[in-house]
């Protein structure tokens, strides 16, 4: 796992780059926030590779864990990603939600994804 840095606007956000899996559950999100925010980072960036498909399937409760830790502990959050090919109306309603909040995004690329999390 590499972390590149990004700051924008005084905020320090965390982008992961890796070829595995890192976020399989609930408790791997939380390992992970906490050792960003341990670095001193404000926000993570995330790619939907590195996340368990799982989480896309809202019946686990996966995202609902991992979301609901990040928001808690007022972490932002972006995973880049094409998610069109979800084609599960709940999974699509979670999407349009979450990029609402602004807390938790959704983005389809890596600029994106910086434009909306550093806002």
């Amino acid at each position: 796992m590499i972390i590149q840095s990004h700051e924008i606007n005084n905020t320090k956000i965390a982008e992961i780059i890796s070829d595995d899996v890192i976020i399989r559950s609930a408790q791997d999100g939380l390992d992970l926030m906490g050792n960003i925010y341990y670095q001193g980072y404000d926000k993570i960036i995330l790619y939907e590779k590195n996340i368990t498909p799982d989480f896309f399937d809202l019946k686990t409760k996966i995202a609902g864990e991992i979301l609901q830790k990040f928001s808690n502990y007022r972490i932002g959050l972006a995973i880049v990603g094409d998610f069109s090919k979800y084609q599960s109306k709940s999974i699509k309603d979670f999407i349009f939600e979450s990029n609402q909040t602004k807390h938790v995004n959704f983005a389809g690329s890596l600029a994106d994804a910086l434009k909306k999390i550093s806002q």
